[in-house]
């Protein structure tokens, strides 16, 4: 049963198989009886309520605030702005009958057309236009900014093609959405934002990122500016991890949201959004898992300790309980997650390739021969190394192991992902080379027909225009004119 257990595609053979079977194997979520949606089961879900948890003291740090905005938005709401519109036109499902009725022959439901509703109702793919229509009310003085709300929900885009947590039909997320007196403050907020999801990525995923902006095809529809934190999966494609947006006034000139500045005198506000997913569970799986299952950061896993005694008899495994009870309390007082598995249903062999494949960070075994020698035996799911420690000052030492797993899993992506940025002049080259993985840093003219013939030739896309990256002068590698910035390409998901 425990080779079952492990019985995952090589990552080498077929990295998106292993993906997927990894996700199901590992207990994270399942396909639903709805097409593209997925049923997200305890065990994936509590890897999400401890991100919740960590980004919502996060985004109260900066002054943000929880509440909730309807999922049923007027269609009339999506067509007053215009670029908004455009870019989740092809991904609306829509409400047009409120009622049900049952057929002629009683044995199935049909929809009832005398109940068809007078405005039809979009499932929200986002909530910037319900969202600016309540603020309206809400927005009257200068005194009232800046406004900042976000709200955690699940959202509907229809896709056609769809992986678990990568991209789905419905998901969850959160979106937060503020308004602003200023241009400029909307502008600091929205980069504010975008160093929240970087540093939440690189402190409690273990996933190092690229700071950006967007090239103007990519930007979210209706935003002036898209800033993005990219990430490097293991097979080297990108994935978009995090979003945030300076909306400007396109929101407010669209629902009228206007407010008396200092002088008495009317202004529209100005306006940012940003958003994470539960595809950062994707990108956890994707970044830091191998052939034996997932690799979880500490800060992350629902399961931080796991541990296992081995008895022959009752009473053994009495002596054995007994001996770890200390050292269970004294982990769970420092906060640390403990599961201690003394079922008797499951073969050890059984629960060790379990709880490989769950990818909890540290397991503990004490049989008889340790309850004896007073040790216990240690592995860290990140080397798979074991070794047989004294029981004495496991606590700490297992408190002190948890920060360096964390370290380690993290300077390892961070090391695989470095290695495979390059620096690319020549398109013959770049054509060869970006099908095997990585993040180019090109000269871009900045011109839309550029950007296009890339993706076109090529399935790569700007992802952005980095931050931090020194930008120099020189000649667009597919048009020939000059260029003044170097953007990351590649392939993404």
């Amino acid at each position: 049963m425990a080779t079952e257990l492990k019985d995952l595609t090589k990552r080498s053979e077929n990295y998106s198989q292993w993906y997927n079977d990894l996700v199901v194997k590992a207990d994270l979520a399942e396909q639903s009886a709805v097409r593209g949606c997925m049923v997200i089961k305890p065990y994936g879900y509590a890897i999400w309520e401890k991100m919740q948890q960590q980004l919502d003291r996060m985004f109260k740090e900066t002054g943000a605030q929880n509440a909730y905005f309807p999922l049923l938005i007027p269609k009339s709401f999506l067509s007053r702005e215009a670029e908004h519109v455009k870019g989740f036109a092809k991904e609306c499902a829509v409400v047009t009958h409120y009622r049900l009725k049952a057929s002629e022959e009683g044995n199935s439901v049909v929809v009832d057309p005398a109940a068809k509703l007078e405005e039809e109702l979009i499932i929200r793919p986002t909530s910037e236009t319900i969202i600016w229509n309540t603020y309206k009310n809400w927005i009257h003085s200068w005194r009232d900014l800046p406004l900042m709300c976000n709200q955690w929900c699940n959202v509907m885009r229809w896709e056609m093609r769809t992986r678990p947590f990568l991209r789905t039909s419905e998901f969850l997320w959160q979106e937060g959405h503020t308004a602003h007196a200023t241009r400029e403050e909307a502008e600091a907020e929205a980069r504010t934002m975008l160093g929240v999801y970087a540093r939440f990525a690189e402190e409690w995923m273990a996933v190092p990122v690229i700071q950006g902006v967007k090239s103007e095809t990519e930007r979210f529809a209706g935003a002036l500016d898209t800033y993005t934190i990219e990430a490097m999966m293991q097979d080297g494609k990108a994935l978009q991890s995090g979003t945030s947006h300076f909306l400007g006034q396109n929101f407010a000139k669209s629902f009228d949201v206007t407010f008396l500045n200092k002088e008495n005198k009317p202004e529209y506000v100005w306006a940012t959004s940003w958003g994470v997913s539960t595809r950062l569970i994707g990108a956890l799986i994707m970044t830091h898992s191998d052939d034996n299952g997932l690799v979880l950061p500490p800060k992350l896993a629902p399961i931080q300790v796991v541990v296992i005694p081995i008895a022959r008899n009752a009473e053994q495994l009495s002596a054995i309980d007994e001996r770890l009870r200390p050292v269970i309390e004294g982990l769970r007082k420092l906060g640390i997650s403990v599961k201690l598995d003394d079922a008797d249903n499951k073969r050890p062999g059984f629960k060790f390739a379990d709880y490989e494949l769950k990818g909890v960070p540290v397991r503990l075994v004490m049989g008889g021969r340790d309850l004896e020698n007073g040790t216990i035996e240690l592995m860290r799911r990140d080397t798979l190394e074991k070794e047989t420690l004294p029981i004495e000052g496991i606590v700490s030492h297992i408190q002190t192991l948890l920060d360096e797993i964390q370290a380690n899993i993290y300077q390892k992506a961070k090391a695989a992902r470095d290695a495979r940025i390059y620096e690319c002049d020549n398109y013959e080259e770049f054509k060869k080379r970006v099908k095997d993985g990585g993040f180019f840093l090109c000269h871009w003219d900045g011109t839309e027909e550029t950007e296009a013939r890339i993706k076109e030739e090529t399935q790569a896309t700007i992802r952005c225009v980095p931050f931090g990256v020194e930008q120099t002068s020189g000649i667009d590698m597919v048009s020939g004119k000059p260029a003044t910035q170097r953007v990351i390409i590649a392939r993404s998901y």
